[in-house]
């Protein structure tokens, strides 16, 4: 495989936890968000459990500021922020992941064999990309680069 690694320093990670599972209310929470003019980027939402959810996405932390003052006004929704700083995004991208079962498994098992702990992981058809703490970035990032070039 020749893919490529990218990096993005300085990631933060939110979880609104107990979020309606309610597709109106989650486009109005990232429209709320980019009236801040703040870049989203990771996006997760967990499955539907009853009538709520979790979602999660990743910013620049030096986004993280102005966005508390919108997070600390869901708190009367009962939604739970929970945020984590100090983050980066690890990607690999390549072409030939369409249609080549296995890469997810390779990329799994690399981060395993490091034991580095993955918060959150977005995919497409020739992307995968991991968010780690920058605790673990050094040991994922060379477990991904060697994973990538055996």
């Amino acid at each position: 495989m020749s893919a490529n690694i990218s990096v993005a320093g300085d990631i933060t990670l939110v979880t609104l936890h107990n979020t309606p599972a309610d597709m109106e209310f989650i486009a109005s929470v990232f429209e709320e968000i980019s009236k801040l003019n703040i870049d989203v980027d990771m996006i997760s939402l967990a499955p539907v459990q009853g009538i709520t959810t979790s979602v999660s996405f990743t910013i620049c932390d030096d986004d993280l500021m102005t966005l508390l003052s919108y997070t600390s006004k869901l708190k009367d929704k009962k939604i739970k922020p929970v945020i984590s700083s100090g983050n980066s995004i690890i990607s690999i991208s390549d072409t030939e992941m369409e249609n080549n079962p296995g890469v997810a498994a390779k990329i799994f098992r690399a981060i395993a064999d490091s034991k580095s702990d993955i918060r959150i992981v977005t995919t497409s058809q020739i992307q995968v990309s991991v968010l780690v703490t920058d605790a673990v970035f050094e040991q994922a990032y060379n477990a991904l680069s060697d994973c990538l070039n055996s």
